[in-house]
């Protein structure tokens, strides 16, 4: 019926287009890249404990979680352009703002408003993109897309290594004002503003929603080292349950939902959700670990670290335009399976490391990842945002991050935990008490035989956690072969609805 809406020119400035959302994506990945490798130095300089170092990281994620659905659905009513601005510019400025810190408790708030900056700004980046671009330039659109976050994991390590080898560790937020700047002007001067039909308010919803969806990740975050049973694990789980089992309900009787649920019974849609939850958390705390490792293990300083891992972002690169070109001719379901196939090859490398194995073997495993990454990640971008029709292309964008960031939160609160649990059973009973906590403390207390045995108990936790993402990258796989239809459905993806547009 609306098919002469689907065939008018396409926007001409959308590879202007897509070149600022790349930018903006840009911005969080190098963040977080940068973030990782400068862990060392917070223990070092700061005086980070693991523990602050895992709230310097959960901040960002409980923040960033809990408000991606509202978010998203908000920047569907209100203009997606709007909020990926309004994003832009709290990101940059919780940037400044962690430049300043002295304290650790100080970047944990700073990372937390880094959450919020990047909860407004990361579901208009996908969802700008599916409603520009067409059915047969999308995919196109979505490899460059998602080939944008290997690129900030080159860039990511290789400046933020610099700055840390040669300038304090707070100067790595630096690199994320320049950045937030050109995407700023850049989305003022060339973007369109697009938004969905308009649809009344659903602030029971958005309340519900953030409530619960911050409860359950706090909980996530807090019960490994808080205990089940400590007072404030279990006040969050309450919330988290009523919160979401509240959100639900309403939800499927509210007259303007700010959540569609029918997109859950799409099998393509769940399909590929709750693989992306299997594969983050298989793979989150392990890359956790990597600059660690690098650093700790290997002794490689800062700048020698990042630069090691540009063969991995390489290949994920190169191979995420392989597969997409791919996608023309494979299904959906074929690639996904193929390349987490691969990915799962390469944690078996990294879980069959010993500490003799070297540089050599670890990048050979991570690049098996980064082909495996390369090859699935435009399928499963197509295959999720396919289901999404236009008009809720900001909360479908949105819960395409929820599940990835939830994900990601399970692994580094609980295999995290328990990989620091396998660390230190792994060092001897006679270490010292820091040493024995992590591998920061052990070589703080500069003594080369109990350096020796943290190296030793880090590589077993490491391969430990590698085999653990074996078993989730599989089982995604066999997920994806189950529940994914062999064919992508066309028709669910329809660009009908005409988006509004102005400068």
């Amino acid at each position: 019926m609306k098919s002469n809406a689907v065939r008018v020119e396409p926007d001409p400035r959308r590879w202007w287009v897509l070149g600022v959302l790349c930018l903006s994506l840009m911005v969080l990945v190098v963040d977080n890249t940068v973030l990782n490798l400068a862990i060392p130095a917070l223990m070092t300089d700061l005086g980070a404990s693991p523990s602050d170092i895992q709230w310097i990281i959960d901040a960002y994620i409980l923040v960033f979680a809990g408000l991606l659905l509202t978010a998203g659905s908000l920047s569907d009513r209100y203009g997606r352009k709007r909020f990926l601005i309004i994003g832009l510019v709290l990101f940059g400025g919780a940037s400044l703002i962690a430049l300043m810190v002295t304290e650790p408790w100080h970047l944990i708030a700073a990372r937390a408003l880094m959450g919020v900056g990047g909860s407004i700004l990361m579901p208009s980046t996908l969802s700008i993109l599916i409603t520009v671009f067409d059915d047969d330039e999308r995919r196109k659109a979505i490899a460059a897309w998602s080939a944008v976050a290997m690129v900030g994991v080159i860039a990511g390590p290789t400046l933020g290594g610099f700055l840390l080898e040669h300038y304090w560790w707070g100067s790595i937020f630096l690199l994320n004002v320049p950045i937030t700047l050109v995407a700023v002007v850049a989305a003022v001067v060339l973007m369109p503003e697009t938004r969905g039909p308009a649809r009344g308010l659903d602030p029971v919803g958005v309340l519900l929603s953030t409530a619960g969806m911050s409860a359950l990740v706090f909980v996530v975050i807090s019960a490994p080292g808080e205990g089940w049973s400590s007072p404030s694990v279990l006040v969050a789980a309450g919330v988290a349950v009523l919160g979401l089992g509240g959100f639900t309900l309403w939800e499927r009787r509210a007259a303007h939902p700010m959540l569609p649920l029918e997109l859950f019974r799409d099998r393509n849609f769940s399909g590929s959700s709750f693989s992306v939850v299997l594969m983050s958390f298989g793979t989150g705390a392990l890359l956790l670990m990597l600059t660690q490792y690098l650093q700790f293990v290997l002794g490689y300083g800062p700048m020698k670290a990042g630069l090691a891992l540009l063969p991995y972002a390489v290949a994920a690169a190169l191979f995420n335009g392989v597969g997409a070109g791919l996608g023309q001719r494979v299904s959906n379901r074929t690639l996904i399976a193929a390349g987490m196939t691969v990915m799962a090859l390469g944690f078996v490398v990294l879980a069959l490391m010993t500490a003799g194995s070297g540089y050599g073997m670890l990048i050979g495993g991570l690049m098996l990842m980064g082909v495996g990454g390369g090859l699935a990640g435009p399928a499963i971008y197509a295959t999720l945002m396919g289901a999404v029709p236009p008009e809720h292309a900001g909360v479908g964008s949105a819960l395409n991050d929820t599940v990835q960031q939830v994900g990601m939160a399970l692994s580094v609160a609980v295999l995290g935990s328990v990989l620091a649990g396998v660390y230190t059973s792994s060092m001897p009973a006679s270490a010292p008490a820091a040493a024995r906590a992590s591998i920061g403390g052990a070589f703080q207390l500069g003594d080369p035989g109990v350096m020796r045995a943290a190296r030793e108990a880090f590589l077993s936790a490491m391969s430990f956690g590698s085999w653990v993402g074996v078993v989730f990258t599989l089982a995604a796989v066999a997920l994806a072969l189950t529940v994914l239809r062999p064919a992508p459905k066309v028709q669910a993806v329809p660009e009908a609805e005409p988006v509004e547009t102005g400068s």
